[in-house]
């Protein structure tokens, strides 16, 4: 696939990331609270090893600050071996859901809210752990 992503065709990358689920008193109105996005471009191959090394180390130092220094730095077949795309943005769009549960109050009692996903890095433990927090009530909600 990455093969032909860098032969130069149109790519079109989606990357949603969840929030949290949103409760409603309606199964209808579950939702999620989520921030996502869509680009379209064109893919091209990385080939330079300097630039696939730096390119890596900021991806490395972005999800987890501070990591890239704690591991062993990849060897020069590794870099090799790795194939890096750059897509050159021709076209993007976003889109973000926040917020309680939109729904009729006066339906049926019953627990709502937001349960919201929490993601932490534990240099102490060198894990990194996804926890669900917590439902969130309103007392109009209960």
């Amino acid at each position: 696939m990455l093969r032909t992503l860098g032969q130069g065709i149109d790519v079109c990358l989606t990357v949603t990331l969840m929030d949290g689920l949103v409760l409603a008193r309606s199964a209808f109105n579950h939702s999620m609270n989520y921030r996502s996005v869509v680009v379209f471009g064109r893919a091209t191959v990385i080939d330079d090893p300097a630039e696939k090394f730096a390119v890596l180390r900021a991806l490395s130092e972005h999800m987890i600050p501070g990591r890239w220094d704690d591991v062993r730095q990849p060897t020069g077949s590794e870099i090799q071996q790795t194939t890096v795309l750059s897509l050159a943005l021709t076209e993007a769009s976003a889109k973000v859901r926040s917020g309680p549960p939109l729904d009729d109050e006066r339906t049926i009692p019953c627990r709502c809210g937001l349960v919201s996903f929490h993601c932490e890095w534990l240099p102490e433990s060198r894990l990194m752990t996804f926890a669900c927090l917590r439902l969130l009530n309103r007392p109009s909600m209960l």
